[in-house]
């Protein structure tokens, strides 16, 4: 089930918060003269490595070519391990794993917050939109902040993808940009501001504990597929406007919307927004369909009327929000596709983000 490796730290490449990337020079097979490659320590885990520091790496997915992000995980410093860590919090995340970590939880009886959330149940008709790839995150703060500056959003980060809340270098430029007040980390994902034990106390932190006029909910970077109907991890966005509603908040449902997908599933309307909408969100949600131009505007409308049923659809003007995208602080990327190839993903993000901000 897992790769083992030993290597050697030849540099360090970069730095964010949480993360150090490394160049390594790998022993593969053990006692060969060794290749390099990129390697990802989460630094609240395993330490700062430094060159010449030996690493046990974890190589599986990267020799497999499964993802993350071309990074082979560092899974400890053997030899210069980091010290005990000293602190309240007793929420296990990671369970089970040879790398649980223990953290605070908001709502857990240690925490400062216990008091406010031990009884909440309601968030207060906050807004809370909803999506499925952590790529539209950065589009739907942009559409946040261009229809109401100062508006204060959190991250309602799920546990489908990335764990560690430090994979995302999109999280600390939003945050250093003021387009982002607080990430909060639920179920096993952890590394946030707040951690939570789920989505739904991710939401009342978001709103009783941060202060936040808007919640942004979506899996951590990368996703699981199998090419099937509901194996992606991104069904959980239906999960998630369930919980939205029945705590009080308004559920607004962003699209997954491609033109340059070359799946013919994922074209116009993603078939898992229409999954996870239609079939999995059992409460209504304003679903937001972004207005573009042509065909291809017709084709997402006519694919968006399939959810009509059950909820609310929202045409929304697209008008301007590519000015707010080119002024976010970071690359924007999806599924491999930067913005000028895929215009119409971000533009549909941006729309919910407009939406939400107009419910205020």
């Amino acid at each position: 089930m897992i790769r083992w490796r030993s290597a050697h730290v030849r540099g360090v490449v970069r730095e964010w918060r949480g993360a150090a990337e490394l160049d390594v020079v790998v022993a593969d097979p053990p006692g060969a003269p060794g290749r390099t490659c990129r390697a990802l320590a989460y630094t609240g885990l395993v330490g700062m490595p430094a060159p010449g520091d030996r690493v046990l790496l974890n190589t599986t997915a990267l020799d497999m070519g499964l993802g993350t992000g071309g990074y082979a995980m560092v899974v400890a410093l053997p030899d210069r391990p980091p010290g005990d860590a000293d602190g309240p919090g007793h929420l296990v995340k990671a369970r089970y794993t040879p790398l649980q970590a223990t953290v605070l939880g908001a709502d857990e009886q240690d925490s400062p917050h216990h008091g406010v959330l031990r009884d909440a149940d309601d968030i207060g008709a906050m807004p809370v939109v909803v999506a499925d790839l952590h790529s539209a995150l950065p589009a739907v703060l942009a559409g946040i902040a261009s229809a109401r500056p100062g508006t204060r959003a959190a991250y309602v980060m799920l546990d489908g993808a990335a764990l560690p809340a430090a994979f995302s270098r999109a999280v600390p430029a939003l945050t250093d940009a003021g387009l982002l007040a607080a990430t909060i980390t639920t179920g096993q994902a952890f590394g946030g501001d707040l951690e939570a034990v789920t989505v739904h106390t991710g939401l009342l932190a978001a709103r009783l504990v941060t202060g936040a006029d808007i919640a942004v909910v979506t899996q951590g970077p990368g996703n699981l597929g199998t090419g099937t109907a509901w194996g992606f991890s991104g069904v959980a966005a239906g999960e998630a406007v369930n919980a939205a509603a029945v705590l009080g908040g308004r559920p607004v449902a962003c699209l997954r919307v491609s033109e340059a997908d070359r799946r013919e599933r994922h074209r116009g309307v993603s078939h898992h927004s229409l999954t996870a909408y239609g079939k999995v969100a059992l409460a209504p949600a304003d679903v937001v369909v972004p207005v573009l131009p042509g065909a291809f505007g017709e084709r997402v409308r006519k694919q968006a009327a399939a959810l009509g049923a059950r909820h609310r659809l929202v045409e929304v003007d697209t008008d301007g929000l590519e000015a707010a995208l080119a002024d976010l602080p970071l690359r924007l990327s999806t599924m491999g596709r930067p913005f000028a190839d895929d215009r119409a993903y971000f533009l549909a993000a941006a729309a919910a983000g407009r939406h939400a901000a107009a419910l205020l």
